[in-house]
């Protein structure tokens, strides 16, 4: 029997914060533990679901519609931007004019209830990886519990960097491009995005930015675990940009270029620090089993 299993064995010390000394668990008392994890995840994303829909009035006007404004600062910095860099008006977009379609009676609601809970959800999102880490941390040994400290806040920032990547530059892009997109030359066509399409599209940006920027932490817990070698992601380099244009393309709905430039550089560049990272990784290792020979 490896000795990953025979770790493993005594999976989960506490059910209700009564341990169980040493005994082995069914895994009926795994789904026990977990359960409760998941209930208290549940509480948490509920109470704050609460919170966000009684101001959910001030958080659509000020968040949640913002990156369709004009005055967005996303808008106004790179425009500044572009006259302090003596650029004309070559980083300045064309003004956004998006009017929000209702085509249900329960949309505004609806449309209420989803903000609260995507909004419950990326607040919550350090509290759910802790819970996560809670879940997982019995069964490690202490040589992966060392590799992994300070994981929960370091998952967190390169999610809430995504975030707001997505949020103050893809975001502002993507609608600006769709909204002075226009099909035909006759003008028949109007632009005219319904409410849930809107929340949608922007609660995607964020959360497709917030997971892909987890590439480095994913590299570094590879790396310590031994599954990969910087090498070995030197080696796949070309596969892996092939697969973040295809991300890119899929995180961004709007077709255009720009909107897909602007998710696949900053990719390639975390793909670049993760093979840095799993270097660092990989010499910190060779000096540690050289010391102990």
């Amino acid at each position: 029997m490896s000795s990953n299993t025979t770790e493993r064995k005594a999976f989960f010390k506490k059910i209700r914060g009564q341990e169980t000394q040493g005994a082995e668990m069914s895994f009926v008392e795994h789904l026990e533990v977990l359960r409760w994890h998941l209930v208290r995840a549940a509480a948490v994303l509920v109470i704050i679901a609460i919170v966000v829909f009684i101001y959910v009035d001030w958080i659509f006007d000020n968040i949640i519609f913002a990156p369709a404004r004009k005055d967005f600062i996303t808008y106004t910095g790179l425009c500044n931007l572009s006259h302090r860099l003596h650029l004309g008006d070559a980083l300045c977009m064309p003004p956004v004019d998006i009017q929000l379609l209702g085509s249900t009676v329960s949309g505004p609601f609806m449309s209420a209830i989803n903000i609260a809970f995507m909004g419950a959800i990326i607040i919550a999102f350090p509290y759910l990886m802790w819970e996560l880490w809670r879940f997982v941390k019995p069964a490690l040994s202490k040589k992966e519990i060392k590799y992994a400290r300070n994981s929960v806040g370091w998952v967190s920032l390169c999610f809430f960097s995504g975030a707001a990547f997505g949020y103050y530059l893809l975001a502002p892009f993507t609608f600006n491009f769709l909204a002075n997109f226009q099909l035909g030359k006759l003008g028949v066509y109007k632009y005219l995005p319904t409410l849930d399409d809107f929340i949608d599209t922007l609660t995607s940006l964020i959360l497709g930015c917030g997971l892909a920027f987890e590439l480095p932490v994913l590299a570094y817990v590879l790396s310590k675990l031994g599954l990969i070698t910087p090498q070995f992601l030197r080696n796949y380099r070309k596969y892996a940009y092939v697969i973040i244009l295809i991300v890119a393309a899929v995180i961004t709905p709007s077709p255009d270029w720009t909107s897909q430039t602007i998710v696949a550089v900053p990719l390639i560049l975390l793909y670049e620090i993760s093979i840095f990272i799993s270097k660092r990784v990989d010499k910190n290792r060779i000096k540690t089993e050289e010391a102990w020979d």
